[in-house]
Formats: C-alpha cells, sequence, structure tokens
C-alpha cells in the first residue's frame, strides 16, 4: 500500500526548513522501502514566518494569522501519512496528531529520513519486529 510523505526542505536534498518556513513541501510516494518524488505542494499563503519578524518566532501560533494558518498548512497535506521538517510547533503538531499523521521534526537529510521512516512503516505494516 502506497503513502505519501511531506518534506520540508529549502534545496530539495535536506530538511532545513521549520514547519513555519514551507511555502513548498515536497511530497514523497512509498511504496515498501522505495521511494520518489510525487509532486511539489505549495502551502504558501502570503505569509511566510520567519525569525525576525514581528511575530515569527515568538511560539503560540501568533505569527501571520496564529492558528488558521497552522490549520491550513495542516490541511493541505492531511493526505500524507508523515511530515518531516527541522523543527515543528506544537499547534501544529496537535493538528496533526488530531489527523493521526506521524511528524518527524529533524535536521538530516532527505535520503536518509525516508530511508529510516519507509523502514520504520515497512516494519510496522508487515507486523515486524522493529528490533531487527
Amino acid at each position: 500500500m502506497a503513502y505519501y510523505i511531506a518534506i520540508g526542505s529549502s534545496d530539495g536534498v535536506n530538511t532545513d526548513l521549520k514547519f513555519g518556513e514551507v511555502e513548498k513541501f515536497l511530497i514523497y510516494k512509498v511504496e515498501g522501502t522505495k521511494y520518489g518524488l510525487y509532486e511539489e505542494r505549495d502551502v504558501a499563503d502570503g505569509c511566510v514566518m520567519k525569525c525576525g519578524d514581528k511575530n515569527g518566532c515568538s511560539g503560540g501560533g501568533h505569527g501571520c494569522g496564529g492558528g488558521e494558518e497552522v490549520a491550513a498548512k495542516v490541511t493541505a497535506i492531511e493526505d500524507c501519512r508523515a511530515v518531516v521538517c527541522k523543527k515543528i510547533g506544537f499547534q501544529a503538531q496537535k493538528q496533526f496528531e488530531k489527523r493521526a499523521i506521524s511528524v518527524f521534526d529533524i535536521e538530516t537529510t532527505i535520503t536518509d529520513a525516508l530511508d529510516k521512516i519507509a523502514g520504520y512503516y515497512n516494519k510496522i505494516d508487515n507486523n515486524r519486529s522493529l528490533r531487527s
């Protein structure tokens, strides 16, 4: 069974964007342990929170529309099984949790992230031990 993973990346190589900074998610289609880029999904709504802006990194979801912006981005990728970004704030994590979407906030290469996540889900989906 195929599924999708949304990645926040500025260069197509690393997971180096915070959730609030993402204007376009890279959507990867995963089947078993194999994956490939499926599409680039635009989620920019004219306001991208950045550190240094008046409300950008203040927390609490108050920058650029607050919870509404977070909800709109989450809705845009709600068909994904997981989302990977450098950092994902509390507001977004709660929204993903309500939709049973896994959150991975880690800064690494896209390949490394996808290898590990696809391997993990492959074991879960096939009822295999995670210890091997």
